[in-house]
């Protein structure tokens, strides 16, 4: 049992506090958004330590100073003021299947505050309540109010594409929230966080001073745990995690890095772990994965089904400008921005000179996740047959035998029923050979899980890269093309010259898929010097 206590089921700062939780400390960012802005908004994926922080500041606004003892704050705040907070959390509508069934959850929400401060209700329309409830607790506190509302975008996100009550919604919150904007003189401090960004015209519309933070540099690890983080403060966490694990702390570094790493939110930005899933492996010492399981998988797929053309596999690599992949997504032409602002996708690089950003998946986690999602849908297998194959696959590299790996995938290729690209409308939209290239992709990012695999994401890698203990594996895969081509560009490119001096045995492989045979049917694989180590044609 660890020695630590890791808040793995608990997002309330007062009690991972009083409990001595492991706590990665965010005070300072908290002192400064307070004494720079009063309107803040923040989006950031799910469970990503948004509600971890809206009790951050709801503890810091209630006075709470014993909280704080040992954090950066108590060198910043002098005065531990205490001021009235109203802190709404929108996902208490989650489950709300109508616009009436949101109106009876806002109106016990304020309920709540209109109790807890002797207010009695005497109007139904939910802005003027609220428009009261603030006036009148500044005028019997004798204090400006603090207004922190979590997960605003709840609401719409459950009916983005249901129009009817989308727009009932729309007119619902943007009443409620022009409130905040128009009782300015009675407010202290706003903060407001979500998954996904809605125009200003649609929720905000009176909100115009609303200052986002989402993609300052200066706040890119406000949320999430940082490389540096995880360096000083958690490394005897990760130490206590490689004794478990009987690995290296240097290995240990690297296996989280590997599976929860990966987030960026600005140009410039930290390096961040997913929080969830990074304690709770920290927690269980193990390798699992808890995101994406996290997620509902079925949602994403629903959402991705509005795009019959669109194949999400492809975007690990994409680069787009930030109007392309930040848009609001209630009139966005893609699921990009919905799948960058929900966290399937991050931003890899920042192009500076062109003002463009190239986006992939974060971690081995969400590509897994992503990958094995897509499976069930697109392909019809079980479950069982393909962990098999992949677990057959894996043993062969691991034994150092590319030749006996490759034949198990082609013995695959061949159980999977090919008549699904026609029931599928996503699917059948598409060409053969991006068939393959995505078959491809699957499978060897479900290798992954058991070998150390990389699978192209950017222009100038390797199609799949395979690490073992003893070797490398440089594959190019190529459908309808020769495996000369395959060899040709390999060299050309250059994508075994990261690994030349790496020690281990390097083998270079090209693949020809024939969509009309609709399996693999030719490989050649080639030494360092260029000398054919196995050649089979069928």
């Amino acid at each position: 049992m660890s020695k630590y206590l890791y808040p793995v089921d608990t997002d309330q700062f007062q009690h991972i506090r009083e409990r001595g939780m492991v706590y990665v400390d965010k005070t300072d960012m908290v002192y400064d958004l307070v004494n720079r802005y009063t309107y803040v908004f923040l989006s950031r994926p799910r469970r990503f330590g948004k509600s971890l922080l809206c009790n951050t500041f709801k503890a810091y606004f209630k006075g709470q100073r014993e909280l704080f003892e040992g954090l950066k704050i108590m060198d910043m705040e002098k005065e531990w003021k205490r001021y009235p907070v109203l802190h709404f959390d929108m996902s208490e509508m989650r489950n709300c299947t109508t616009v009436e069934g949101m109106c009876e959850v806002l109106g016990i929400m304020l309920e709540r505050y209109e109790k807890q401060y002797g207010l009695t209700n005497s109007v139904s329309e939910y802005g003027t309540r609220f428009d009261q409830l603030i006036r009148h607790i500044y005028e019997t506190q004798g204090e400006k109010v603090v207004v922190i509302i979590d997960e605003y975008d709840t609401p719409m996100m459950r009916n983005l594409y249901n129009k009817e009550i989308l727009e009932g919604v729309r007119n619902l919150l943007r009443g409620f929230y022009q409130t905040v904007k128009l009782d300015g003189a009675y407010i202290k401090f706003v903060f407001i966080t979500g998954i996904t960004k809605f125009s200003q015209l649609s929720i905000f519309s009176e909100l115009n001073n609303l200052y986002p933070i989402t993609m300052e540099d200066a706040y890119s690890g406000i949320c999430g745990i940082t490389q540096e983080e995880l360096n000083t403060f958690l490394r005897p966490c990760v130490e206590e995690y490689a004794e478990e694990l009987n690995i290296s702390v240097d290995e240990a570094y690297s296996l989280l890095k590997k599976n929860y790493d990966g987030y960026h939110f600005s140009p410039c930005s930290k390096d961040v772990y997913a929080p969830f899933s990074l304690l709770r492996a920290l927690h269980g010492k193990n390798t699992d994965f808890y995101w994406f399981g996290s997620a509902t998988p079925t949602a994403l797929i629903e959402h991705l089904c509005h795009y019959p053309d669109f194949n999400p596999l492809e975007c690990d690599g994409v680069e787009l400008s930030l109007e392309e992949f930040n848009a609001p997504c209630e009139n966005a032409r893609s699921p990009i921005p919905l799948l960058y602002q929900s966290g399937y996708l991050t931003i890899g690089a920042y192009d500076k000179t062109f003002d463009t950003y190239w986006l992939c998946f974060p971690n081995n986690e969400v590509r897994h996740g992503m990958v094995y999602s897509m499976t069930n849908y697109l392909m019809d297998i079980s479950d069982t047959d393909r962990n098999a194959a992949i677990l057959a696959m894996a043993r062969s590299l691991v034994n150092g035998d590319l030749p006996s790996a490759l034949a198990k995938l082609r013995s695959y290729i061949a159980t999977i029923p090919y008549d699904i690209i026609s029931k599928k409308e996503w699917m059948a939209k598409r060409d053969s050979e991006a068939f393959y290239k995505m078959l491809m992709y699957i499978i060897f990012s479900l290798l992954n899980s058991k070998v150390d695999t990389e699978v192209k994401s950017i222009l100038g890698r390797a199609d799949v890269v395979v690490k073992t203990q003893n070797d490398i594996f440089v594959l190019e895969l190529k459908v309808d093309k020769s495996v000369d081509d395959a060899l040709a560009q390999i060299d050309e490119k250059g994508y075994a010259i990261p690994y030349e001096a790496d020690g281990r045995r390097l083998t270079k492989c090209g693949v020809s898929i024939s969509s009309e045979a609709r399996n693999i049917v030719h490989w050649k694989s080639v030494n360092e010097i260029g000398e054919i180590v196995d050649e089979q044609m069928f």
